[in-house]
């Protein structure tokens, strides 16, 4: 059932115990690797001194950057043939029309390399991705082109997986329904409910908005008839709704008192409890997760004979992906999950103090709830998952990635294009240098960090958070643009605006294009860092996926476990499928 490899790790390594011992030594050990992931920040880099780049990274590599355009180092460090002899001229030791690289960067290289995670399919899996039954037109309704190739595949490899799981239970035990945690507008629910599966689906949501939308996606999709309103014509022109219609101004009932609220529809009729033979259901749970006990979930599902679950997830957000997994062990029926995470920087933090953005946006005047108590305390259900990881390193300190570290981790360098990437390599140039004014004019103190450390958060700095938020794109234009958009949005703001007023509200145009130019340089330097980073932190992801499967190894009750990639990463990024299956 499993892929010849539990992980898709590279084929240089002997064994996956070779891959896991190297990987976890690199992210420990490599102290390059810990400084450009989670150990440095984009702001910081015009307010540091000495400067970042010139700290960081060895002369002869600057040298070399120098001489560079950044579409070109891109290449280098994620598509050059690096073991090839002939991707240098030799003889001239040039590359590209300039200088060739130094050894120890390419070594470095080589190294991240070595160590990440192969997104691609390769031969040696399985070949339950490699088909997708085509959506149907009213499944598809709302979906991207993104998000029908996600669904799509990993409908089609869950149904798979789904049936050969149950192949292997007592005949009359199959895996009964597909629970999706953080089912959001339910995109996957509804394809796997639908034609040619007929899956009977749990949705859990908590946001109330997406399930409903869901729930509308759900009548265009045919799983359910839609309601019909009687309304007066003439009252409806006039605006006036009618008290049985949604957003009507009759009282309301009062919100239930049960922690879970269950709408459940079939494909025919909504009566759900007894389907025809064949037909799919789905049943909308609205309900927060905060652990993976999904006692009350089960107890609604309106089933009177056994019930087998495959806990699935597309995307599951922060800690979502953790309680899946511990769903597998804390329910009895639960037989499998198969979950695909994204956004690592929600995740919580379980060996130390909380790390959320970069402390300089870290409040201390306007504290954020979870930046009081609860953010000083550890979190039983965060990173790291496994026994392995945290008790790894010296003196079983455990291993410890940082806010900035798992940001990285969600980048996605090999997709970056020429006139993408220019344009967020100036967002950020135009961000950290709109910082070093602020340093220079007293909004905030100068950053204090020991950039060794990126187990911690790394980096103080003094202030309260300046968060600017997202501008017209014509504030983007020049310097002075984004500098005058900014300034009149933090000045217009309640908590920025006597500050701001205070501290800017006399800056010319001329200081603004004197710091433009002063600076001018560092943007390719910034740029050569923050592109260092993102494919230096291909690392972590790495290291959060590992870790989730070695937490389902150390489970007694798990008898198989593996990682495979399922998605096109140039489509799907986050294409990292986890799966558990329990011992029958």
């Amino acid at each position: 059932m499993a892929p010849t490899k539990p992980l898709p790790y590279n084929d240089s390594f002997s064994s996956t115990e070779d891959y896991v011992e190297s990987l976890l030594d690199l992210v420990e050990n490599n102290e390059l690797l810990r400084t450009l992931c989670g150990g440095v920040h984009v702001l910081d880099f015009f307010t540091s001194d000495p400067p970042l780049y010139s700290r960081i990274l060895p002369q002869d590599w600057r040298d070399f950057f120098e001489q560079h355009e950044i579409v070109d180092l891109l290449d280098l460090y994620l598509r050059e043939d690096l073991d090839s002899d002939d991707w240098i001229c030799s003889g001239a030791r040039s590359w590209r029309s300039g200088p060739a690289p130094p050894a120890s960067l390419v070594e470095y290289i080589k190294t991240v390399r070595r160590h990440l995670l192969d997104r691609i399919q390769s031969a040696n899996q399985c070949t339950r991705n490699r088909t997708q039954k085509k959506l149907p037109h009213h499944v598809a309704v709302g979906m991207t082109i993104k998000k029908v190739h996600e669904v799509g595949l990993f409908a089609s490899y869950i149904d798979n997986l789904a049936a050969e799981i149950s192949a292997s239970l007592p005949s009359d035990e199959p895996i009964s329904h597909l629970v999706d945690f953080g089912s959001g507008q339910s995109y996957l629910g509804r394809a796997l409910a639908s034609e040619p599966y007929n899956r009977h689906l749990v949705a859990i949501e908590s946001k109330v908005h997406n399930a409903e939308r869901a729930k509308f996606f759900d009548v265009k999709a045919r799983l359910v008839e839609g309601r019909k309103v009687m309304r007066n014509k003439k009252a409806f022109r006039n605006g006036e709704l009618l008290a049985d219609e949604p957003g009507a101004s009759s009282d309301l009932p009062p919100p239930s008192p049960e922690p879970v609220q269950t709408h459940s529809y079939s494909v025919a009729k909504n009566d759900v409890e007894y389907p025809e033979k064949g037909q799919g259901t789905i049943q909308h749970v609205e309900h927060r997760i905060s652990s993976g006990d999904l006692t009350d979930v089960i107890a609604s599902i309106p089933r009177t004979d056994e019930k087998n679950l495959m806990v699935i997830s597309l995307h599951s957000c922060g800690n979502l992906v953790h309680h899946g997994l511990r769903s597998l062990t804390l329910n009895p029926s639960v037989k499998a999950v198969a979950m695909v995470g994204c956004c690592y920087n929600l995740i919580t933090e379980r060996l130390g103090p909380a790390t959320y953005k970069h402390p300089v946006l870290r409040p201390t005047t306007f504290a954020h709830p979870r930046l009081g108590g609860e953010g000083e305390t550890c979190d039983p259900d965060g990173f790291p998952m496994s026994k392995r990881l945290c008790t790894y390193g010296e003196n079983g300190k455990g291993v410890r990635l940082n806010i900035t570290a798992r940001m990285m981790a969600v980048q996605a360098p090999a997709n970056w294009g020429k006139v993408d990437s220019d344009s967020f390599f100036k967002r950020h140039f135009y961000r950290a240098l709109l910082q070093r004014i602020f340093l220079d004019r007293g909004v905030v103190g100068p950053p204090s960090e020991d950039h060794s450390d990126a187990t911690t958060s790394s980096h103080r700095s003094g202030g309260v958070p300046i968060l600017i938020g997202s501008l017209r794109k014509t504030c983007y234009d020049t310097f002075l643009t984004y500098v005058r958009g900014a300034l009149a949005k933090l000045i217009d703001s309640e908590t920025w605006g006597a500050v701001m007023q205070e501290k800017m509200g006399d800056i010319t145009n001329g200081e603004i294009q004197h710091y433009a130019e002063t600076y001018k340089a560092g943007q390719k330097e910034l740029s050569v860092m923050w592109s260092m980073m993102a494919f230096s932190a291909g690392v972590v992801e790495a290291a959060i996926v590992v870790d989730r499967w070695l937490w389902l190894r150390e489970q007694g009750e798990v008898g198989e476990a593996w990682v495979e990639s399922l998605f096109d990463y140039r489509l799907s990024p986050r294409n990292l499928v986890v799966v558990g299956i329990k011992k029958q």
